[in-house]
């Protein structure tokens, strides 16, 4: 599980005007990957283009089933692509996240 780190991409769909209504539950989505340590960093994309996920401690198919269950996905506010990345080098304090 710890061998890979995951890049989610959340941009704007059709329905980002949608977005204020679904606001509570994506943010409770965010709290609880944060909170189940298998989100790093959360934050927003250049330019108001939607939004991004660093994520690691899961596998590929949770991360899936984690990342549908966004009620921004789920309203078709956002589309998801998910990136996986075999880390290879870090910065010391990065290195929690390279194979042992």
């Amino acid at each position: 599980m710890r061998d890979y780190m995951y890049v989610v991409l959340l941009r704007f769909s059709d329905n980002k005007a949608a977005a204020a209504q679904h606001m509570a539950g994506h943010n409770a989505w965010i709290q609880e990957g944060l909170g189940d340590g298998v989100f790093l960093l959360v934050g927003g994309l250049a330019g108001g283009q939607g939004g991004a996920v660093v994520a690691h401690n899961t596998t590929a198919a949770d991360l899936q089933i984690r990342v549908k269950a966004d009620p921004f996905l789920a309203e078709n506010v956002v589309t998801a692509e998910i990136i996986e990345i075999t880390p290879g080098a870090a910065d010391d304090r990065l290195a929690f996240l390279l194979p042992a």
